[in-house]
């Protein structure tokens, strides 16, 4: 089971990126990143996102968790 503690909003944001999101605005302390054909997704730019949440957003991308953990390096 991939690990998800510790893992940043700015983390997070930069892993959606190389997936192909585009981060197209930031509301509050949410980064919007939006991809042709799939939701936009909102990830909170805390020093740590929570997991469920990590998760969830993970899923709405298409990816798997492995997949997500690659993009992270």
């Amino acid at each position: 089971m991939p690990k998800f503690a510790n893992i940043s909003g700015k983390e997070a944001v930069k892993a959606f990126v190389k997936s192909g999101y585009l981060h197209v605005h930031t509301l509050g302390d949410h980064a919007i990143l939006q991809k042709e054909g799939f939701p936009s997704l909102s990830i909170p730019l805390h020093k740590e996102v929570a997991r469920f949440l990590l998760k969830t957003q993970i899923k709405r991308a298409g990816l798997t968790e492995e997949q997500f953990l690659k993009l992270l390096k």
